[in-house]
């Protein structure tokens, strides 16, 4: 059990860790390239080392990439469009990959792959991206025709035009990249956007990648060639540092070169809208990503509404969100945000049992949750269990509770920001 006690105010800046998102991708980008791609600023978290490992049993090499730590620009070189070999990955962790890799080999014909992981990645489904790349031609096994292990043998494709179901940037990043190696093009139709870091990637790499409402097309690629990626700082990883100088008081926190992509920063138009007033200064583009210098003081918080096309902005942040409207004075309702119960863990169950066993008057419901603001958190002790946002969500609940929170699982932090109890504690010395 780690403890994390009611704090005086947080005070400095710092840059976050570099994006989760983007660094997956520029991984499975570079590899997918000709030649060799340079990234800079890759994530060192669990996570994404899991992602660097795939790649190169795939056959791409990676140079500045060992187990003391990642060098400040990574090296891949690249097998091709076409040439990843056949392989068992082990995807650790990460959802992400499970979700994308396959987009890619699906089409390599010929080939075999096997996509396992942890004991919780075998409880997250992939029936969302197997069911449109059965449609484009793919040839896949999984376990109860919708859990990993996933097999793939490798199969002609064709494109299609895919309606999403639900927004999700995982389904659609996968159907792109399958998009590149079938005959005609592959359309992906979303009622509302998700994040679009794909697209610019793609559009960069030298694909050709249209959109034209809520409609992204991809035409079949001969080769990419990505060259150079920056990787932002993740707002997502910022997002905990935003919310818990929110809600200590005397608290002033500055955040640099966070990517503010329009797709990612929901969290923060939320926050406005429950009384924050985050300064945001531009800091120009990294990578083809717009970043910005955050910085954020305390203030009085108000329940709100939160559905609709704000979730797939913010879809990984609102856990933060329901813990934000504990500290508020009214009533705060989360809905159409069912896709959480498809994280790392339930996110509806884990939040709700979090927040109500640290005092909260949390209700949840099947695609979302209702919070009571009652000024505050008295404390307690919460299980992680073993999702990173859970176990960063306790350490703020923590430092704005009355009596302190023990959160169990704290380790599970490592999987996309292993620094994070370093970094708290800086902006706790600066306001010492």
């Amino acid at each position: 059990m780690t403890r994390f006690a009611p704090s005086g105010p947080l005070r400095g800046s710092l840059r976050p860790p570099a994006d989760k998102s983007i660094s997956h991708r520029a991984a499975l980008i570079a590899a997918m390239g000709e030649g060799e791609t340079a990234i800079e600023g890759y994530l060192d978290a669990a996570d994404t080392r899991s992602t660097l490992t795939a790649v190169q049993a795939l056959g791409a090499g990676v140079e500045g990439f060992g187990a003391a730590g990642l060098e400040p620009t990574l090296r891949v070189r690249g097998v091709g469009l076409r040439g990843p070999a056949p392989a068992a990955i082990d995807v650790g962790n990460a959802g992400t990959l499970l979700r994308l890799l396959p987009g890619w080999l699906a089409g390599q014909e010929g080939g075999s792959w096997t996509l396992d992981g942890d004991d919780s990645i075998r409880l997250r489904p992939v029936d969302r991206i197997a069911a449109p790349l059965r449609r484009m031609g793919a040839e896949l096994s999984c376990r109860e025709e919708r859990l990993p292990p996933l097999g793939i043998a490798g199969a002609p494709l064709r494109g299609i035009a895919y309606e999403m179901p639900v927004a999700s940037a995982q389904v659609k990043s996968c159907l792109l990249f399958a998009g590149l190696l079938a005959e005609g093009e592959t359309s992906v139709v979303e009622g509302l956007p998700s994040r679009d870091h794909t697209e610019r990637m793609l559009a960069a790499a030298g694909a050709t990648v249209e959109r034209s409402g809520g409609t992204v097309t991809v035409h079949p690629a001969e080769r990419l060639e990505p060259g150079e990626i920056a990787v932002p700082a993740d707002i997502s990883s910022a997002a905990f540092f935003v919310v818990a100088a929110l809600l200590v008081g005397g608290s002033e926190v500055v955040l640099e070169q966070v990517g503010v992509n329009p797709t990612r920063t929901g969290l923060l138009a939320i926050l406005e809208r429950m009384g924050a007033a985050i300064e945001v200064e531009p800091q120009g583009e990294r990578g083809g990503e717009p970043t910005a210098r955050l910085r954020v003081r305390p203030a009085a918080l108000v329940g709100i509404e939160v559905g609709g096309a704000e979730i797939p902005l913010a879809i990984d942040e609102l856990p933060l969100v329901a813990l934000t409207a504990c500290f508020a004075e009214g009533t705060t309702t989360i809905r159409d945000a069912a896709e959480l119960r498809r994280k790392e863990s339930d996110r509806i169950a884990t939040v709700t049992t979090a927040l109500n066993a640290l005092g909260g008057r949390v209700e949840a419901t099947e695609d979302g949750m209702v919070i009571e603001g009652t000024g505050g958190l008295g404390g307690g002790a919460i299980d992680s269990h073993g999702d990173h946002r859970i176990a960063m969500l306790g350490a703020v609940a923590g430092l704005a509770s009355r009596d302190g929170v023990e959160v169990s699982g704290m380790e599970a932090a490592a999987v996309s920001y292993p620094g994070f109890e370093s970094d708290l504690d800086s902006l706790l010395r600066g306001g010492a």
